[in-house]
């Protein structure tokens, strides 16, 4: 068992969103031996959010750890908590924001590819 120490990335506008988010890489790209684009843990802090974005020749699921999101699917907002998953699949578009004034939403985020 390998232990794997992720070094955080700060990532401003991500997709158009608002403010800076944290997203820490999981494994690397040797790692994920081509099978996934990304397997992260993303925070986004108060107000911040990931705009809507459409997935090409790939799918996304979220699985959110804490906090309460916004979740915007294909145009359809749904507020979402803790325990909740979330999947877009190719060619489809989605986007999440942390509404709250105080809390980080914690999510992990799975990019596999088509």
């Amino acid at each position: 068992m390998a232990c794997i120490e992720a070094a955080p990335v700060q990532a401003t506008n991500k997709a158009g969103g608002n403010g800076t988010i944290t997203i820490v890489k999981l494994l690397t790209p040797a790692e994920l031996d081509g099978k996934c684009d990304m397997f992260a843990k993303v925070i986004l802090p108060p107000e911040t959010s990931i705009g809507v974005h459409e997935h090409k020749g790939n799918t996304e699921t979220y699985h959110i750890l804490s906090g309460t999101a916004l979740y915007n699917d294909n145009g359809k907002e749904a507020s979402i908590g803790a325990g909740a998953t979330t999947f877009c699949p190719d060619g489809e578009k989605h986007g999440i924001a942390n509404p709250s004034k105080t809390e980080d939403l914690v999510f992990m985020a799975l990019i596999i590819k088509k």
